[in-house]
């Protein structure tokens, strides 16, 4: 059965992909997110093939709203467009074209003129992260720490082999890490765009492909298929040698966040904050993606393993906790300089909660380590053990939701 799927593998992997036919956006002038010291006379976009001009085919914006363009005329494989003489301040292109195979191609990218030029995600009518967005950020970290937690239960604190169902957790959330990350790219663009599904699949996704954002989304989605392969050798070949490596990239990739996020991108931003973020997910993801192996692989599969098990897995959750409250407080004073902030602004709000949650979570494994392990330490028994540890995993994941909404909050200037 196994090598029978591997040979699949191998087939699929082979299988030429389709190409699509349609004009792809080559180059434009002004360039992507490009400083220009003087207004542009003409915006220009250079295709690979000929296109066709539509109605409205390029609409220029400034942060105030739409500017009237006077002249659009195709010229072979180039739109151009004619525009006013603009002031300083930011600006952002939408455009469409008909391209011969008869789809209606879309982009949209930004310039400056004397000023610095927003992210195309942060183009003139973007919306910013919307409660879709936040939802699929959740279901992201609950992957991400479905292989970091699990991979790290397996060589940290079982350092044995596990049954099927570890490798199906760990698939399960390889599987979704890969596409949750395509969703989360998918509705950026869709909002960048300011598209309709089905016109977002022609559209250009190469200025948001060169965003922070975008550039964290290629690497990690590259990384974890490379952590998706090395999982399913292991659990092919029977040799858990893979995991090792599987591990290591998994937690390197998931610096992905801190690179493209707050602790990069805001003011004040180093490389310190970085690593605090990538420290304090990476902590999030060993704690909670640990207790679900706990409750859903040892408890119910290995009677035998319950008593080292648990009693590692403290050891391994008292780190992640003193990580975790190192790296929550120092990204909280960074990015709230006054205690006012937790409660005059959003984000301060936000991180409140999540700050009541975290204790709850920490008072729940709290008590675990004071009342339960003695016990397992003792060889005994506790009653209601796993239901108390799914209980703490699930308030982790509670945790994780107000995080992604927290990760998707504008912190105050």
């Amino acid at each position: 059965m196994r090598r029978a799927l591997l040979i699949a593998a191998f087939a699929a992997l082979s299988l030429p992909a389709q190409a699509f036919a349609h004009a792809t956006l080559e180059r434009t002038s002004p360039s992507f997110e490009q400083r220009l010291s003087n207004s542009p006379r003409t915006v220009t976009l250079r295709f690979d093939q000929y296109i066709e001009r539509l109605p409205y085919a390029i609409q220029l914006y400034s942060t105030h709203g739409e500017l009237r363009v006077p002249r659009i005329r195709a010229q072979g494989r180039d739109l151009i467009a004619s525009v006013p003489k603009l002031r300083r301040g930011a600006y952002t292109i939408r455009w469409h074209a008909l391209s011969g195979d008869g789809h209606v191609v879309s982009g949209v990218f930004t310039f400056g003129v004397r000023a610095k030029a927003p992210a195309p995600t942060e183009a003139f009518g973007a919306s910013g992260p919307t409660r879709t967005e936040n939802v699929v950020r959740w279901l992201y970290f609950l992957s991400l720490a479905l292989v970091v937690g699990g991979l790290g239960f397996r060589l940290l604190v079982a350092r044995r082999r596990l049954p099927d169902r570890f490798f199906a957790l760990t698939g399960i959330g390889v599987f979704a890490t890969l596409n949750v990350g395509i969703a989360a790219f998918v509705l950026r663009a869709e909002d960048a765009l300011q598209l309709p599904f089905g016109r977002l699949l022609y559209g250009d996704l190469s200025p948001i492909a060169h965003t922070r954002f975008g550039a964290a989304f290629t690497a990690m989605t590259l990384g974890f298929a490379a952590v998706g392969a090395l999982v399913f050798l292991a659990w092919l070949t029977d040799r858990d040698v893979f995991l090792g490596p599987a591990f290591l990239i998994a937690l390197g990739f998931v610096s992905g966040l801190s690179l493209s996020g707050h602790s990069a991108a805001d003011a004040g931003a180093s490389w310190k904050s970085e690593l605090a973020d990538w420290a304090h997910l990476s902590a999030a993801c060993l704690w909670i993606g640990g207790l679900v192996q706990l409750v859903v692989v040892v408890w119910p599969l290995l009677p035998e393993l319950r008593r080292p098990a648990m009693l590692a897995f403290s050891r391994l959750a008292t780190v992640c906790v003193g990580v975790l409250l190192l790296a929550g407080v120092y990204l909280a004073i960074l990015r709230l300089p006054q205690v006012s902030d937790l409660w005059t602004t959003g984000y301060g709000r936000i991180l409140l909660v999540k700050v009541g949650l975290v204790a709850l979570a920490f008072a729940w494994g709290g008590v675990h380590k004071l009342r339960a392990v003695p016990v397992v330490a003792r060889d005994g028994t506790v009653r209601r053990l796993r239901a108390s540890l799914a209980g703490e995993s699930m308030v982790g994941m509670i945790v994780l939701l107000v995080a992604a909404f927290l990760v998707n909050a504008k912190p105050p200037t």
